[in-house]
């Protein structure tokens, strides 16, 4: 899509509770141009107000019987607005990166939209995908590689809906990571634990996690890319888990659920035809780059990360697996998943501590 003069009547006129959120997304550089070619992806939505939603979705959990106390209260009833919006469709979105502005579609009947956008480098603002702030314990640490944009709203709308783009060198190293388990305590072996803790709880982070994240980002110059099973209702607390505590700002990929659909427990279905689908068109778009692969022992990440190691051979350069289900590296189980793999290839670890930093 090519820059537009301005937009004038064109520019969404959003009511004053309609919304629009953007999803972190990745900018590859055009060979041979100081140019990228980003594709910019969000909902536009409206917050559902009705209380016999929340009872309906309260019910479709399973927690209705069960006795809250005030803030398991107050966060279910945040996580359950997330979940109970109008999607609102026919809305045209425009979005500004420093002086160019781009129409990037009209919102589908989910509210979704998306379009691909070509940018100039010089126009382009730079920060950190480390941590938003300035503090000296970061500041070392700072690359330049995220593009932050806002859309456009008409004269006298004064909200702002921000979004980012995550700007892609064809070489360097990614993390591809593993939300729930991996960064992020979901406990999704046990599914009553996986609804409190999805549901009921504050988000609360994996010991260790970040840092380990942080120390990739500023001694490999990794960046990174999160991918998730849950789905994309929980993006926004999911995106905070990621700032408050540390973890190095980057592209997300959920999954697509509407619970009205009647296919509300698909938000427990097992990720393992999900994640392949998000992660191999990221091997095959940037081929020279090398990936680590960072999961958890409570599903099939391992499993589908050994399977992908096979097909992309050159591309992955390691699997990390968090251990939570007491396997150790030479159980049965992942024998057999990493049979044929190199040795130094994978590794099953409890602590962040016990990853090394070394690229050989």
């Amino acid at each position: 899509m090519v820059p537009l003069a301005g937009v004038g009547a064109d520019a969404p006129r959003l009511k004053p509770d309609e919304r629009i959120v953007f999803y972190p997304t990745v900018a590859q550089r055009i060979p041979g141009e100081n140019a990228w070619r980003a594709e910019i992806r969000g909902c536009v939505y409206e917050p559902e107000p009705r209380s016999w939603l929340t009872t309906a979705l309260r019910e479709a959990l399973e927690l209705k019987d069960i006795e809250l106390t005030p803030l398991e209260e107050k966060v279910f009833d945040e996580r359950a607005r997330l979940f109970l919006v109008d999607h609102e469709r026919g809305k045209k979105v425009f979005v500004r990166f420093g002086d160019q502005i781009f129409a990037v579609g009209k919102s589908g009947a989910d509210g979704r939209f998306g379009g691909e956008v070509k940018l100039r480098d010089t126009a382009l603002e730079r920060r950190s995908p480390t941590r938003r702030d300035d503090s000296p314990e970061t500041k070392h640490a700072r690359s330049e590689t995220g593009a932050p944009f806002a859309a456009v709203l008409p004269e006298g709308d004064k909200r702002a809906f921000p979004g980012e783009v995550f700007l892609l060198e064809s070489e360097g190293l990614s993390v591809i990571s593993d939300i729930d388990d991996t960064i992020k305590i979901t406990e999704v072996r046990d599914r009553n634990a996986t609804l409190r803790n999805t549901f009921l709880r504050e988000f609360q982070p994996v010991p260790g996690m970040a840092e380990l994240y942080q120390r990739l980002a500023r001694e490999r110059g990794a960046q990174f890319h999160y991918i998730s099973a849950s789905p994309w209702q929980l993006y926004e607390p999911l995106a905070a888990l990621v700032d408050t505590h540390g973890f190095p700002h980057g592209t997300f990929a959920l999954k697509e659920f509407r619970w009205k659909s009647r296919k509300f427990f698909s938000l427990f279905a097992n990720p393992e035809k999900y994640k392949p689908g998000v992660i191999e068109p990221l091997l095959k778009q940037f081929p020279k780059r090398r990936f680590i692969l960072v999961g958890d022992s409570g599903e099939r990440d391992p499993e589908i990360y050994a399977a992908l190691a096979r097909k992309y051979p050159k591309e992955i350069e390691r699997i990390y697996i968090r251990d939570v289900t007491d396997e150790t590296s030479d159980s049965p189980r992942y024998q057999k998943t990493f049979a044929g793999l190199a040795k130094k290839q994978w590794k099953i670890f409890r602590e962040p501590t016990e990853i090394p930093f070394a690229s050989d």
